[in-house]
């Protein structure tokens, strides 16, 4: 596997309830952070801080410019219901990307000397797998 350049990832989502996932539009940043919980089992005696594994996590971020043709993920975030997405580091390498349902949140941002631009974060809404 070689380094890949970040331009080419793509969030795919399903922007209406129930519909297909599709591409977000004009996103130029995301994240994606797989997290364990830690869970605090010191002892009296203990030497230092000990811990075990809790549930794992996985949480995301995006950014971009807002888009007035779609909705972006704004109706994913005012309804509560959990959307399929796909993430993808290459939209070239197809057979590799992360999927799972998660419950997104979207920002909207203007300023006179700027684009209006959109960003947000999501949670998982259930197990969120890597594919390839």
């Amino acid at each position: 596997m070689a380094r890949i350049a970040g331009r080419s990832g793509r969030l795919y989502a399903n922007l209406t309830s129930g519909g297909t996932a599709e591409p977000i539009t004009f996103l130029n940043n995301w994240s994606l952070a797989f997290t364990t919980g830690k869970i605090d089992v010191t002892a009296f005696g203990d030497t230092n801080m000990v811990y075990v594994s809790g549930l794992p996590d996985a949480q995301g971020t995006f950014a971009g410019f807002y888009d007035n043709a779609t909705v972006q993920l704004y109706t994913a975030a005012v309804d509560g219901v959990a959307r399929k997405f796909y993430l993808y580091p290459d939209n070239a390498t197809t057979s590799q990307y992360w999927f799972g349902t998660a419950l997104f949140d979207f920002n909207v941002d203007g300023s006179v000397d700027g684009p209006v631009a959109i960003s947000g974060s999501f949670a998982a809404a259930s197990v969120a797998s890597k594919v390839g």
